[in-house]
């Protein structure tokens, strides 16, 4: 009894851990674009698609979101080049065009941020939109 209390408990997590996992993956990523955008001397395209939850970052990576909960991107209307698709551009000297990606289930949130000005990518606890 108490190992199906313990797997039903667990299962009732893992979905809120994936989605923390995936932000921070997020989060990842878009620091990587930066650093790329600084060490190249290059600007540097991060691209998340909203609706495919495929993401392309710094030099030719790219990834997939795991699907069980909802994404909600905005980037600079000048750097999206599709319907759904939220693009961050970094430039060599750290700046950014600045974006906001948010990852929810229900009353759960995770939201990574991009500042424009400095180009700091930040990952923090949100309230659901």
């Amino acid at each position: 009894a108490m190992v199906a209390i313990g797997a039903t408990a667990m299962s009732r997590h893992l979905p809120g851990q994936r989605m923390q996992q995936s932000a921070r993956e997020l989060a990842a990523q878009l620091r990587y674009t930066r650093a790329r955008a600084l060490a190249t001397g290059q600007s540097q395209v991060f691209m998340l698609d909203a609706h495919t939850r495929e993401w392309q970052a710094g030099e030719s990576r790219n990834g997939k979101l795991p699907t069980g909960f909802d994404i909600v991107a905005t980037g600079a209307r000048n750097e999206q080049q599709h319907e759904g698709v939220a693009a961050v551009r970094f430039f060599p000297e750290g700046a950014a065009t600045g974006g906001r990606f948010v990852l929810s289930k229900g009353r759960a949130a995770w939201q990574v941020d991009v500042a424009w000005l400095t180009g700091e990518v930040t990952l923090a606890r949100a309230t659901p939109p």
